[in-house]
């Protein structure tokens, strides 16, 4: 079948009428018959009956027209259940536990819509925006390419925390709490500390500190007001950007926009 035939027909067959599609389609009448007369020798089936005061679809044409108009609604309702389907995002543990959980509430709250968060390492982030399971990613690698596009946020600062003062030189001497084995501490040092406790929770690593069971370096904007660690700046420890990571849309969906509005209203 010649879809570019179709509309004629299916304008045709909304009104019975070929002086109307006509204006509908801005072309010519005999434009319309003739591209309703190509389309059924493609399809070898008769799908309008003329003649010069009525216009009649055949069973076949009948078919046909109920068919594209279900398809009219079909389509429709895929563009509303994405419009309902909760927004995917993908982010850093750390930046879930304290940053975004504020704008994840805003939005629900303001927008009335829901949200699946799924917390990955960096590799495993991009991988899935990639494969389309998420619609954005939250993480410290910015991208431009053909089909992803980064938009930076803000610039992360990390600090060395500890229950009471410890010296730079001796951070080997104390028990390390870190996330993972890529922690900023392995960086810092240059010896490894006998004693390393892997915890997936920057919460749990902040409250091990406090608890006094070793260092840590976290993201300064996971502690707490009043939270009475010793803390000191790492200006050697490159701070990365925190970026929001989507397809390369010319236009994004609402529901990004609606996020980032969202993001907008509870940084201000």
């Amino acid at each position: 079948m010649d879809y570019r035939y179709m509309k004629a027909f299916l304008e045709t067959a909304k009104y019975l009428n070929f002086s109307k599609a006509a204006q509908e389609l801005n072309i010519a009448q005999s434009a319309v018959s003739r591209q309703i007369k190509l389309l059924e020798e493609d399809i070898g089936e008769q799908l309008i009956v003329r003649s010069s005061k009525k216009v009649l679809l055949t069973q076949k044409g009948k078919e046909l027209f109920q068919l594209t108009q279900n398809f009219d609604k079909m389509a429709q309702g895929i563009f509303d259940k994405e419009d309902r389907r909760p927004l995917r995002i993908g982010v850093l543990h750390g930046l879930l536990e304290d940053w975004l959980t504020p704008i994840i509430a805003t939005y629900v709250r303001k927008y009335q819509k829901g949200a699946d968060i799924h917390v990955k390492v960096q590799e495993e982030l991009h991988d899935g925006i990639e494969h389309g399971h998420y619609d954005l990613i939250f993480s410290t690698t910015f991208v431009q390419s053909e089909l992803l596009s980064s938009l930076k946020l803000f610039e992360e600062t990390f600090v060395l925390i500890a229950k009471n003062p410890v010296q730079r030189k001796e951070l080997a001497e104390h028990p390390w709490v870190v996330y993972s084995n890529t922690d900023p501490i392995f960086k810092i040092s240059k010896e490894l500390s006998n004693t390393v406790i892997v915890v997936e929770s920057i919460t749990a690593i902040i409250n091990l500190v406090k608890a006094g069971a070793g260092v840590a370096i976290v993201p300064d904007h996971s502690l707490r007001p009043g939270h009475k660690l010793f803390t000191a700046e790492l200006p050697e420890f490159k701070n990365p950007g925190i970026y929001m990571t989507s397809l390369n849309y010319k236009t994004w969906p609402n529901k990004i926009k609606e996020f980032m509005e969202a993001i907008k209203s509870s940084t201000d």
